[in-house]
């Protein structure tokens, strides 16, 4: 995935409010961008970072720019928690993600569960429905390992609960994470910040819920997924 207008480089002042952040732009002006990640963004939220951002093409919305990348640990990391589902879903119809290949049609947004949606439906004929959820992955505490949560995270117990259900409902169900980042070779869960979640992801297994993960290449121009990471769950 490409962005659509060359990205600005600034430096991070600081983050606040979850959704707002203070940059200092490299021509010297200082604006207000928003921050699309509600997660606690350990490790990459210290003032003085160098970060990229997306001007918007909507002159009337409120906050021109997008906080999209951050250089950290040596190398960028995708912060914008908007991405992952279009990333997944070219990746999969490009048939770079093994485990998810085959399937005829793939549609985003779908109703399912108790008052969800899910990420992406995919479906052929022949087949069980395929039920996949996608969360965000940018924690790294030990070099090469990703981790998530980050934080708290009561929807996504929620969303492994589902797709349990879906499994014993006869269908197929993955939980894909997709760590914005390139530095790591293994995934596992931050059960020390999450507990329940933790507990959750062991019961979604034992139903027969599935479990991949992939990292990414990144630079200025845009974001691709690329290859898997060895689970250790």
């Amino acid at each position: 995935m490409q962005f659509p207008d060359p990205l600005i480089r600034g430096t991070l002042l600081r983050r606040y409010k979850r959704f707002l952040a203070d940059i200092k732009l490299d021509d010297g002006r200082e604006v207000t961008a928003h921050c699309a990640n509600p997660g606690a963004m350990l490790g990459l939220n210290q003032p003085g970072a160098e970060v990229w951002l997306s001007p918007s093409r909507n002159p009337k919305r409120k906050l021109q720019y997008s906080w999209e990348l951050m250089h950290a640990d040596g190398g960028l990391v995708g912060i914008n928690t908007a991405l992952p589902n279009a990333l997944a879903a070219e990746a999969i119809e490009a048939g770079k993600i093994a485990p998810l290949r085959g399937y005829g049609g793939l549609r985003r947004e779908v109703k399912y569960g108790k008052n969800s949606r899910v990420d992406l439906l995919l479906e052929d004929a022949g087949r069980p429905d395929c039920y996949v959820e996608i969360k965000n992955v940018h924690l790294m505490r030990q070099p090469g390992l990703a981790e998530f949560p980050d934080s708290v995270t009561k929807r996504g117990a929620k969303h492994l609960v589902e797709l349990g259900d879906m499994v014993e409902a006869g269908n197929r169900a993955v939980m894909f994470y997709l760590v914005q980042r390139g530095d790591c070779d293994r995934f596992a869960i931050a059960g020390d910040l999450d507990p329940t979640y933790a507990k959750e992801l062991e019961r979604a297994l034992a139903r027969g819920v599935e479990a991949i993960c992939y990292d990414c290449t990144i630079d200025s121009g845009g974001i691709e997924v690329r290859t898997a990471l060895r689970l250790e769950l």
